[in-house]
């Protein structure tokens, strides 16, 4: 079902983006992986990810010149391709920060809207042609749970995560004449690097977190619904949200 189709995913080397690249390898997909370094492999990991079937592009997306010089050759490439260039794009990247908004200086607020909202315009803008030209394919953001209730010292790291989820739901109409599906998936608190530069981290129970794994079935679940069929937006959440300070 998977072989010789062509996903793009963002933010391939850890958290989320990796365990939708793994996931994406193991049923033989090809698979472009964008992030600013290489991913980190497993030994039982190597196999796929040294494969024909992996490619690296080194990018940091919040440098928007960055993102050009990686992105519009590769997306030109593939429209060259005769049938299929691309099936699927699985925007996962982003980072956290948190605090009062008058803790933020003026580049700090413009980098992680830049990171966390614009790149996946300015990616959406590029990619969006390439899947209405063969008139099918999946767009799927990973948005938050901050998406959907804001929360205390949250207010700028929230408001990316409305932002693309209101890009997400106007994508969704916009592209349904060309049979293009938009999806975003919602997570809770996940057990990544995205907590490592932060004073706090989901509890240390399993039923206090979500796994990546558990992030990307649920993309793979929106991958293989039949045609004619979307899933415009899920969330997942732990079964007890629990917040530990480090």
């Amino acid at each position: 079902m998977y072989a010789n189709r062509t996903f793009l995913v963002t933010g391939a080397s850890s958290g989320i983006g990796h365990a939708v690249t793994t996931a994406l390898l193991s049923r033989s997909a090809k698979v472009i992986g964008v992030s600013r370094r290489e991913p980190e492999l497993t030994p039982t990991e190597m196999h796929d990810f040294d494969s024909e079937n992996f490619q690296f592009l080194g990018c940091d997306l919040s440098d928007f010149e960055s993102l050009s010089n990686s992105l519009e050759p590769e997306i030109r490439r593939l429209r060259k391709e005769k049938s299929h260039p691309l099936d699927g794009v699985v925007l996962c990247h982003g980072y956290g920060d948190f605090g009062a908004v008058e803790q933020f200086s003026n580049e700090r607020i413009s980098l992680l809207i830049d990171t966390n909202l614009t790149s996946h315009i300015m990616i959406c803008r590029l990619v969006l042609p390439v899947l209405k030209t063969v008139g099918a394919g999946d767009l799927i953001f990973i948005g938050s749970e901050s998406s959907l209730k804001g929360g205390k010292k949250g207010a700028v790291y929230c408001a990316t995560k409305f932002g693309l989820r209101g890009f997400a739901q106007s994508l969704r109409q916009e592209c349904a004449t060309s049979n293009v599906k938009v999806s975003i998936v919602n997570p809770g608190m996940v057990d990544t690097g995205f907590f490592d530069d932060l004073d706090f981290a989901p509890g240390e129970s399993q039923d206090n977190q979500l796994h990546a794994e558990t992030v990307a079935k649920a993309v793979m679940a929106i991958f293989d619904m039949p045609s004619g069929s979307v899933v415009d937006e899920i969330n997942l959440s732990p079964i007890k949200t629990v917040i530990r300070n480090k």
